[in-house]
């Protein structure tokens, strides 16, 4: 669970830069977040996967090994950018027209003053809404790569091998694949809940009861 959280916790940061900086750096990243928006979410999982899993990641002096409990989360973590960085970047976009944010830029202001003073605080809010919802579809994505083969590996073990492990021993003891089957569905379950209650609590506006 907390390495899923890694996974999703770097993602707002695209979508912050974007929005503050805009002009080319906005235009560059946005047709990032095109071309990895185009490809359905598993697809990409799975393609990215099945590449990776027999190799090893060199990212200038870090090194995923294959077969690292690291591979599955640098996965999802780069599948579900778009479907974070997306909505945080309208959101920045709005703020940069807010009128504090004018006043400030008006008043000299620098930009990290800005950023860190005005943005900031009314950008986490957001992400905080976002990280239930989010941590929800990550598991739902590890535990799907997992019971292909081609997510977490042994003697790792994660719900979605568990379940594959226990394909063979449907008839003679269903509980050993239906239990961590079970598991995912009321976890998942209690995040979504979980992410309407923090929606309500936090970004009420953003919530259909508000209207």
């Amino acid at each position: 669970m907390l390495r899923l959280c890694c996974a999703s916790s770097w993602r707002p940061f695209w979508g912050v830069v974007s929005g503050f900086f805009g002009g080319i750096v906005d235009v560059g990243l946005s047709r990032i977040l095109d071309v990895l928006w185009a490809f359905p979410v598993f697809l990409l999982a799975i393609s990215l996967s099945i590449v990776l899993i027999a190799q090893s990641i060199q990212i200038g002096p870090f090194e995923i090994r294959s077969g690292s409990l690291w591979l599955p989360i640098f996965i999802i973590g780069i599948v579900y950018v778009p479907y974070v960085a997306r909505p945080i970047r309208g959101h920045v976009l709005t703020l940069m027209q807010a009128e504090f944010v004018t006043a400030a830029i008006r008043l000299g202001a620098s930009p990290w003053r800005i950023l860190l003073r005005d943005i900031m605080p009314n950008v986490v809010t957001r992400i905080i809404v976002f990280v239930p919802l989010i941590l929800a579809l990550n598991m739902m994505t590890e535990s799907s790569l997992s019971f292909l083969s081609i997510g977490v590996q042994p003697p790792d073990a994660s719900w979605g091998t568990i379940i594959q492990d226990g394909q063979g021993l449907l008839y003679s003891r269903p509980i050993v694949a239906l239990a961590p089957g079970l598991a995912i569905v009321i976890t998942v379950l209690a995040l979504n809940i979980l992410g309407d209650g923090v929606r309500d609590a936090l970004d009420p506006k953003s919530s259909p009861r508000g209207i």
